[in-house]
């Protein structure tokens, strides 16, 4: 991509933006080989974090490791994404009907050790429901570890039902040791859990369609309000026609999302929305996993490079020494 000579942006002297004459963006399909490319200074940047070179980068707390500090630049913050479990409520799997079994599942894995192994810590638990940390709107919810209650929880639906609760999440490759580590938790509280592995292409389609009991999912904001989050659980929006791909529904809710559409004040519509996403975590629809970080690595030679809480990237304010 080529500079616009004549973008209508200028800096505090008086100089036309952006500074960069040209981008070039290249898609490698190996996340090893992009990540020597990047130490190797081919790549002015990198995107994100994968988990195959997490450890190599950072330390346990989530900092850049020492051997890296005069090389590199990272750039972390938080990011409006949620990542979760979702449940397709239409299934008839009697596991996925009990709330009870549901209600399990979010208190019985520790969110906080999830992100300290998995993720160097870069992430926050996501206990507080649905809307991300930093967004107005989240409930006063808190999905607290509580693995004793889980288990009894899931002992009370054992007696109910004669059964032993089995279910099974479709996740792709990139997020294979999560789900294992739900699985390992889960385990201990009486749930047992298959993991699917598919591309990434047919678990979009197959969530889509309703072919999935659970699914990992995230959810990015097109634009920083909770709406953009709670209109996944409107009924009219159900897949496929709509991001409602858990298909839950629940009259008080629809209400209440109608309403909020037509609510100027931004503190009548925060209230509605802290209500909404009460009503939706009391159903337990879905597992919260985590609410995401952005994080970036730059090469030191690259400057006037910033973050954003929905990741755009902005590039008329960057130089190259």
């Amino acid at each position: 991509m080529l500079k616009n000579t004549n973008y209508f942006e200028y800096d505090e002297q008086g100089k036309r933006l952006p500074y960069l004459d040209a981008v070039s963006v290249r898609f490698i399909p190996d996340i090893q080989s992009e990540f020597m490319l990047f130490l190797q200074g081919k790549f002015d940047f990198i995107n994100s974090l994968d988990a195959s070179y997490k450890d190599e980068l950072l330390t346990p707390k989530g900092e850049l490791k020492s051997k890296y500090i005069n090389k590199l630049n990272m750039f972390r913050g938080p990011y409006l994404n949620t990542e979760y479990i979702g449940i397709y409520l239409e299934n008839k799997n009697p596991a996925i009907q009990s709330k009870k079994i549901r209600h399990a599942i979010n208190i019985g894995f520790d969110r906080k050790l999830m992100i300290a192994y998995l993720r160097n810590n870069i992430g926050y638990p996501a206990k507080k429901g649905f809307i991300p940390k930093g967004l107005p709107g989240n409930s006063s919810l808190d999905f607290e570890y509580n693995p004793k209650y889980a288990r009894k929880l899931v002992e009370s639906f054992v007696a109910e039902t004669n059964q032993t609760p089995k279910l099974t999440v479709a996740t792709d490759a990139s997020y294979q040791d999560l789900c294992e580590y739900l699985q390992r938790e889960l385990q201990k509280i009486g749930v047992e859990i298959q993991i699917e592995i598919m591309p990434t292409a047919s678990l979009r389609q197959a969530k889509s369609s309703g072919k999935l009991e659970l699914f990992r999912a995230s959810w990015i904001a097109d634009y920083p309000d909770a709406e953009n989050y709670l209109s996944l659980f409107y009924s009219h929006n159900f897949s496929p026609n709509g991001p409602n791909y858990t298909h839950y529904s629940n009259p008080i809710f629809d209400s209440f999302y109608q309403e909020s559409l037509s609510l100027i004040l931004d503190s009548l519509r925060i209230k509605k929305y802290k209500e909404m996403d009460k009503i939706l975590m009391s159903d337990f629809p879905i597992i919260p996993l985590y609410y995401d970080q952005v994080v970036r690595f730059v090469q030191k030679d690259v400057e006037g490079m910033k973050i954003n809480p929905i990741n755009l990237l902005i590039l008329k304010n960057v130089k190259k020494k």
